[in-house]
Formats: structure tokens, sequence, C-alpha cells
């Protein structure tokens, strides 16, 4: 291909601004929500304004504050939305988290403010130590390989330890970890690396079926691996969301990669497979299919050998009197509901925060999503499209998961909701997916120099300018 440098060159007509006084107005807003939710549960439960609230929001401040300095310095060209959109979610989390502890006499919130302190923290280093998002490329396998390890590590005997049924929790000195959170990071980097050297193949068309050209059969090795690997989590693992979300992924940035919609029958044919299988061969997935087409069969039957709808059919009476505008904070029983800070928080902000308060946390979601999507198709290089695409295809299929099952459009899966419920390691993960997106954005929105001018640094400039355009 050529590549014209002169001014006549139209990948120089346009140039993105920094936007980064937009993004510290949206920042002022993001903290008004996280702060001002707070003091709204502290008068709706309490009747008072909480005696914490500077202190509560000097911090969130500084938090917030400090993560903007580093992407005006550091990241100048990064997307002005991503920053502010994941602060909201955060503080409003946090509240909510909050009003919960008044009601059950908790300290999650507090625990939660410290991870995001550190969610912050590693925010702020990843931004600081990877400038250039191509260079995750060397670790292609390397990050395969330590997704593999994480995953593996809840089945080992001394640190791996169950809880509500599912082996995915690692604890070492009273401090319990999910290393899958951090798995899928690695995940979206191994898969982005190893489809950028291989989509050329992947993309080769088989046999022609109904009008969708079908894969080669030489080249199902990549699908059917990650297939089996995401059946053993939900075998030996007992996590059904984790395993939807793996393979999930995998499936969209094989699309992403290739275009091709034979891969989309392929892995929707071997979700059927595996889905039923799962069904027919442990109780627990079937147990979670009986809930979610009978949920009033099993509710409060006071029978320990039946499952229980208790948590699904609870919060669902939760959204029904929340109604269209919610009880307002204080005004509901969030906390009747089994969990409600963690897989459940959506039960708590549709019974308090209505039905309104629900689409606007769904829209924020979109927007993260739509930010990805964006980076993704505005970068200039194959690995940043299929790294952006993987970590917004991330957000996307774990709020549907979790939302489907909390509604009961789908079977309830037990994963945590991005930047709102309580868990330390889901939180931090989620943070420096926000950085890993603002990286790729910044490089993609920074501006093609221009080399019409005779300089000596002319022809290593358009060397670089060559790479990136192919």
């Amino acid at each position: 291909m050529s590549v014209s440098f002169g001014p006549s060159n139209p990948l120089l007509g346009f140039v993105h601004r920094r936007r980064r006084g937009a993004e510290l107005f949206l920042l002022v807003l993001a903290l008004a929500v996280g702060v001002g939710a707070y003091a709204a549960v502290g008068v709706g439960v309490e009747d008072t304004v909480p005696a914490d609230l500077f202190g509560y929001g000097g911090w969130l401040a500084g938090l917030i504050v400090a993560a903007h300095l580093v992407v005006r310095f550091v990241a100048p060209y990064a997307d002005p939305v991503l920053l502010p959109v994941v602060a909201a979610l955060n503080g409003l989390g946090l509240a909510v988290i909050h009003r919960l502890d008044l009601a059950d006499d908790t300290h999650f919130a507090s625990r939660q403010l410290i991870w995001m302190t550190v969610g912050v923290g590693l925010f702020i280093g990843t931004l600081l130590l990877l400038r250039d998002h191509r260079v995750l490329t060397r670790f292609t396998y390397t990050s395969g390989l330590a997704a593999i390890v994480l995953l593996l590590m809840p089945m080992m005997p001394i640190v791996g330890t169950s809880k509500r049924g599912a082996k995915i929790w690692i604890e070492v000195g009273g401090l319990s970890f999910q290393p899958g959170e951090v798995a899928k990071v690695m995940l979206v980097i191994a898969f982005a690396g190893y489809l950028v050297l291989h989509r050329d193949a992947l993309a080769l068309a088989g046999r022609r079926v109904l009008f969708v050209d079908l894969p080669r059969g030489r080249d199902l090795g990549p699908i059917l691996g990650m297939w089996l690997v995401s059946l053993g989590i939900l075998v030996f693992q007992r996590d059904l969301g984790s395993s939807l979300l793996f393979f999930g992924l995998f499936l969209v940035m094989l699309y992403v990669a290739t275009e091709r919609a034979g891969w989309l029958v392929v892995g929707s044919t071997l979700f059927v497979l595996g889905a039923t299988a799962g069904y027919f061969a442990f109780g627990h997935v079937r147990e979670r299919f009986e809930i979610w087409l009978h949920p009033f069969t099993y509710y409060k039957t006071g029978d320990a050998s039946l499952p229980s709808s208790d948590q699904l059919v609870d919060a669902r009476f939760g959204f029904g009197w929340g109604g269209l505008i919610g009880r307002g904070f204080g005004g509901g029983d969030p906390q009747l509901v089994p969990f409600a800070e963690s897989d459940f928080i959506l039960s708590s902000i549709g019974e308090e925060l209505g039905l309104t308060g629900m689409v606007a946390v769904l829209l924020m979601y979109g927007l993260i999503v739509e930010r990805a999507l964006r980076a993704a198709l505005i970068s200039r290089e194959g690995f940043g499209k299929l790294l952006a695409a993987g970590l917004g295809a991330v957000i996307a299929l774990q709020v549907f998961v979790v939302a489907g099952g909390v509604t009961g459009l789908i079977p309830l899966t037990g994963l945590t909701t991005p930047f709102l419920s309580y868990g330390g390691s889901s939180l931090v993960a989620n943070w420096v997916i926000a950085a890993l997106l603002l990286r790729v954005s910044d490089l993609a929105r920074r501006p093609i120099p221009d080399l019409s001018s005779d300089d000596e640094d002319a022809d290593e400039s358009a060397t670089q300018v060559i790479k990136v355009a192919r």
C-alpha cells in the first residue's frame, strides 16, 4: 500500500482534541453523583446528613482528581467520557452498599472504598508504566499461561476455597481473592495477540451452508479448546457465570477479528450443546434452570432438599415495589434480598431508585461499551482494535449476564456487576480495564505527525506511520 505524507494526506485531515477540560467537568458531575447519593442515604435512613460526609467526599474527590491528573499528563488524547462514567458508577455503588450497611449493621462500604483506592492506584500505575499498549503483544502466550494458572488456583487444596457452592476463590492470611477477575484481563490480552497473528488463516472460508460460510475443520482447534476450558470451569468450579463469560468473550473477539458469521454459528452450536449437557449431567446447573423456569414453585418452601428461589423472587418483589421512580433511599427494604451488596445490587437500585435509576445505570454501562468500541474503530493497528473490543465485550457480557439473571431474563449465574457490586478483586480488575481502554484510545486519537517538512527524523517517523497504517 502507498501512504502519502504531504498536506493532502487524508489521515491528517482530522485531529482529535484533547478534551481534558470536558473530562474534568464530567468528573465534577460524577463526584456529585457519588457524594450526593451518600448524603441522600444518610438523610433517607437516619434523617440526618452523615457526619463523615466531608471526609468521605474528600477521599473520593482525591482519588478522582489523582486519576484525572495522571490521564491529563500521560494520556492527553484519551477518551474524555470513560473515566467520569466509571467514577459515577463506583460512587453510586459505594452509596448503595452504605445504605445496606445501615440496614444490616455491616461495614462493607468502608472496605469497598479501600478497594477503590487500590483500584485507582493500579489504574494510575497502569497508565504510568504502560505508555504503549502494543508492548503487550510480547506477552501473548505468557498472559494466556498466567490466565490458566489463575483459573486453576481455586482448585488447589491449600489456598482454594468454596463459597456459595462455587470454587472460584483463594484465601491467604484471612484475605480472599477471586483470581478469575484478573484472568479475564489476561485472556483478553492473550486472545488479542493470538488473533492478530492468526486471523488471516481463521478468516478463510470452508463449506457454505444456508448462505453462511462455515470455517474450515482444521481451524476449529482454538474455539474447541476454549469450549473445553469453559466446560472445565463449569464442571470443576461450578461457576456458570465465568464459563459463559470466557467462552462468549473468545467468540466475540474471534468474530471481530475474522468478520465471519460462520464462527458465530459454530460458537452458538457449541454453546447449546454445552448447556444441554450441563443441564442433564450436573445438578447445580439443572437447579439454576428450574429456579429460572419456575421461580415461585421454589419460593419459601421450607424444604432444605429443594432448591431455593427466595433470592430471585424477593428481588422481583423489590423491582415491583420500586416502580417507575423508586421508593427513595431508606424507603425500601433491599436488605431482605440475600447478598444484595454483591450479586443483587441491581435489585437494590431498582427498589429504591426505580426503573428510572436502573435505566440510567444501564445507559452508563452502554456508554462504557460504546466508548470501547469507538476506540476499537479508530485504532490504527490490529492489536489495539481487538484489545479495546475485547475489553468492551467483557463489560457488556458481564452486565448482560448479571442484569439478565436478576430480572429473570436468563438463568442466574452469580457474577458481580462491574464497579457497583461489593468485591475487591472485581473492582480492582475493572479499574485496570478502564486504564487499558484509555491507553488504547489515547494512541488511537493522537494526531499523525505531518512529515512534509524535511527534517532528519522524517524517515524514522514515516516508517512508524507505515507500520501503524498497515
